[in-house]
């Protein structure tokens, strides 16, 4: 449905894209998982027909982006990361605007929007701008869904939303999924990855990996061990002592613990806790863990760097 081939944008000095390619199922629900300033809006912004690519390639169901962009315009549902809605219309206003502009009607797809509008439907005379932030997210969906698009494209759709919103969301992605749109979604939170059917994983406008999530975890080959420590003081000391060990492969903070990676035979739960005791740390739990998509990430990046 959707494919990608060599794409690059720079910006003045700045490369935003460095030959990206990917391919996009239909039906597929499809993460582009990258921290801010990956590149993953500016593919976003080509894909949706809003910028111009420097080279390379994209098409949508076979139509080119760049010769074909009024024929992609009507088939693409796009949910930029910022609220772009209008404020100061309700809404239904809102719905009702979209709907127009695509020459039809909210009564015509109903059915693609139900689920989420119902709930959203009892402040239907409430202007847009004074909804939640998860309000916003669903009013966005439903107006970028009021045109019954092949493909639904979302920028960072979960950002700065709560937990809660979070997680009702991807439900409702799921759905969507299940009602034969191919969707497009980008991220920053490494944990939504696995929610998709395949990611690609983006650094500097580089695709570091393309598979499943199950797939990419799988391929992390070395040994990863997690230390927990008693406070934030013990774990930034940790760090810079596990740090000195030449047999340690990484070290990176993960929250309240600590991911370390080594290929080396007499590194070992037990080697990592006996060395930390021996440096003054008591209290340490060491255990051997399975690898994350951020772990992955992480190590993709490293070796990127180095």
């Amino acid at each position: 449905m959707i494919k990608v081939s060599n794409l690059e944008k720079s910006y003045g000095g700045l490369k935003a894209l460095k030959g990206t390619s990917l391919e996009v199922e239909k039906g597929e629900l499809f993460g582009l998982i990258g921290p801010d300033g990956a590149g993953k809006t500016t593919l976003m912004r080509i894909l949706v027909t809003l910028l111009l690519p420097d080279s390379g390639s994209a098409t949508m169901d076979g139509l080119d982006v760049v010769a074909d962009f009024r024929q992609i315009r009507k088939m693409v549902g796009y949910m930029p990361g910022r609220f772009s809605l209008y404020p100061d219309l309700t809404v239904e206003e809102n719905l009702q605007f979209f709907a127009t502009v695509f020459g039809g009607t909210i009564a015509a797809n109903y059915h693609l929007i139900k689920d989420i509008y119902v709930q959203i439907e009892p402040f239907k005379n409430r202007p847009a701008g004074k909804l939640s932030g998860g309000m916003k997210q669903k009013l966005a969906l439903s107006c970028s869904l009021i045109h019954a698009p092949k493909v639904l494209i979302l920028d960072e759709p979960t950002t700065g939303v709560d937990a809660v919103s979070r997680k009702e969301f991807w439900e409702m992605l799921n759905n969507l999924r299940h009602q034969g749109i191919t969707i497009l979604v980008s991220t920053p939170y490494m944990d939504e990855a696995n929610l998709c059917d395949r990611v690609a994983l983006i650094q500097n406008g580089a695709i570091l990996t393309i598979d499943t999530p199950k797939n990419i975890t799988k391929s992390f080959a070395k040994k990863l061990f997690g230390v927990k420590v008693e406070t934030t003081a013990q774990r930034f000391e940790c760090v810079g002592l596990l740090k000195e060990l030449e047999e340690i492969d990484s070290v990176f903070s993960f929250g309240e613990s600590i991911h370390i990676t080594s290929n080396q035979k007499d590194i070992n739960e037990f080697s990592v806790k006996e060395y930390l005791n021996n440096k003054g740390h008591q209290g340490i739990l060491v255990e051997k863990i399975d690898a994350s998509i951020e772990d992955v990430f992480m190590e993709l990046m490293q070796n990127g760097a180095n």
